[in-house]
């Protein structure tokens, strides 16, 4: 098996959700769908929500600095 039938096969989508709306947010979505032309919805959903998730693993990666609060085995006495 060459490398590009792997690398495809390790990205086939196989995993299933369901997604529920209420009423508003279908119309919303819907609505943000034709004003700027997208005419795949599930695409569009699928790529928000990893952006999202993506976006905020990011912006909790701990740090180099980064202070912790003392705990009890930490040698460090709290107030």
């Amino acid at each position: 098996m060459n490398r590009r039938k792997k690398k495809e096969e390790g990205l086939k989508r196989t995993h299933k959700q369901t997604l529920l709306l209420n009423n508003k947010e279908l119309r919303a979505i819907k609505l943000y769908c034709e004003r700027y032309k997208i005419s795949n919805r599930a695409k569009f959903m699928r790529e928000a929500i990893v952006m999202a998730v993506l976006r905020k693993m990011d912006e909790d990666h701990p740090t180099l600095f980064e202070y912790a609060e003392p705990t009890l085995f930490s040698g460090k006495e709290s107030n």
